[in-house]
């Protein structure tokens, strides 16, 4: 005889499959990377100093963590110059720059409502007991 989990169908149970953008949630809104890309998109091709310095609070460790991922994801390309010193530079692929799209529809939707956001934390926390 058939249980109700036996009928579920899968989106019910797997969590990709109900939420299909789970998967670009994961790879564009971890903590650092839209900083990482954003500041590639917009500085172009850098090395790990400057983008270090540019977007400030990020530990080194948590940036080269960061840009494998983003390197393995496809958003990143790594180039190594076999020079004394060695120089390695960080510029966004063209998968990356197809972001830019969802960046600029993000900005535009926080600029209209994260006031109404703020507003609606301040009125939640004044409720708590």
């Amino acid at each position: 005889m058939a249980t109700e989990t036996d009928r579920a169908p899968a989106a019910a149970t797997d969590p990709e499959l109900a939420c299909p953008t789970s998967a670009v949630v994961d790879i564009v809104f971890s903590r650092w990377t839209t900083p990482i890309l954003w500041t590639l998109h917009t500085h172009g091709r850098q090395r790990f100093v400057e983008l270090e310095r540019r977007i400030g609070a990020i530990t080194a460790k948590v940036l080269t963590q960061r840009l494998r991922q983003l390197e393995r994801d496809g958003m990143v390309v790594r180039t190594y110059h076999p020079e004394v010193p060695p120089r390695v530079e960080y510029e966004i692929t063209g998968l990356g720059r197809s972001l830019a799209p969802l960046f600029a529809h993000l900005s535009q939707w926080a600029a209209a409502n994260l006031d109404r956001v703020e507003q609606a934390r301040h009125a939640y926390d004044e409720q708590a007991p």
